[in-house]
């Protein structure tokens, strides 16, 4: 039983947009942030990398980078290095509508020279909820730490190079692309910080925690009892409720409220659906009853809760905008 491959087949890339820098010293850009995740790939000279609030990152040839929600941060060719905005390079040389086309430029001085290819990738709502809310906000893959890293770093490279060709099925090949890689970044932390940290990844490596978590992933609408689950696991209630919360960081029920919950969040922002027969797919009798789960797992209404995400997309595009004005 393939798992991680079940769980994620829901995890899909609504689009993406891939670039290649040349970057030669002295150079550094800063970001505020983007509305999506972002995996890039080096080559040539190292550089530096540096979220809000932490160390300097050294960033090697070959190495993969992965920003899950997009997080503010800086590159730069050493840690001194003075930066300016990544939107108004953006805004210099992007090709048509912001975010739309592949991006190529070159930037910097005449020292020794930096490539970065990346992917900015739009996933669903149901992935940044359970998959990229229990991930670090910045993920470094060396290519001598992961047995498959040169070899998707070299399909990726490829792909991009492909990309920017705009040949007939592009846009499919870029999400596809990041949709591969992601999967092989979370096998890497089953395999090694998941061993650790609690969180469904954890909760995967074990059989028969394994068979309980896809029991709920297989019928989230199911009126799924602590009994129910634990007859899934083979095991006791008691010794399963026990184990569940160890590996898992949370109970059985409240795993399977946050899973339904995504589910409904990505519903919501796609925008197909009543939000009644959200609520009955979710396994809720009434559309009342479900907008009271989903205030208790958000904060807040489903209404104000796409109100709050359209706001935000709007709000880094926004500042992005700005930027590239003062520039």
């Amino acid at each position: 039983m393939d798992v991680l491959s079940e769980v994620l087949a829901i995890c899909r890339s609504e689009r993406a947009v891939t670039a290649r820098f040349s970057l030669g010293a002295p150079w550094g850009l800063r970001s505020d942030g983007v509305p999506g995740a972002m995996i890039r790939l080096s080559r040539g000279a190292p550089h530096w990398l540096r979220l809000d609030g932490a160390e300097p990152l050294r960033v090697e040839s070959g190495d993969l980078v992965m920003l899950p929600l997009g997080a503010a941060h800086t590159m730069s060719s050493s840690p001194d290095a003075p930066v300016e905005p990544f939107s108004a390079l953006i805004a210099r040389h992007a090709d048509g509508p912001k975010d739309e086309n592949p991006l190529v430029f070159s930037h910097g001085g005449g020292g020794e020279t930096t490539e970065i290819f990346s992917a900015l990738l739009w996933f669903s709502a149901y992935c940044r909820h359970s998959v990229f809310r229990m991930l670090p906000p910045l993920i470094h893959i060396r290519e001598s730490e992961m047995p498959m890293a040169g070899c998707l770093a070299t399909t990726m490279q490829s792909l991009i190079m492909e990309t920017l060709d705009r040949r007939p099925g592009w846009r499919l090949s870029a999400g596809r692309m990041g949709e591969l890689l992601l999967v092989n970044i979370l096998r890497e932390r089953l395999g090694r910080q998941a061993a650790q940290d609690p969180g469904w990844l954890r909760g995967l490596a074990d059989p028969a925690i394994a068979r309980a978590i896809m029991g709920i992933h297989r019928a989230p609408q199911q009126a799924w009892s602590v009994e129910q689950l634990a007859s899934e696991a083979a095991m006791s209630r008691s010794r399963f409720c026990a184990r569940f919360k160890s590996l898992v960081g949370e109970t059985p029920i409240g795993y399977l409220t946050a899973h339904r919950m995504a589910l409904a969040a990505e519903q919501l922002e796609a925008g197909a659906l009543h939000p009644a027969h959200i609520a009955e797919q979710a396994g809720y009798e009434s559309e009342k009853v479900f907008a009271r789960a989903f205030r208790r797992w958000s904060g807040v209404t489903p209404s104000a809760y796409l109100r709050r995400e359209r706001e935000r997309r709007s709000r880094v595009l926004d500042i992005q905008a700005r930027e590239a004005g003062e520039a």
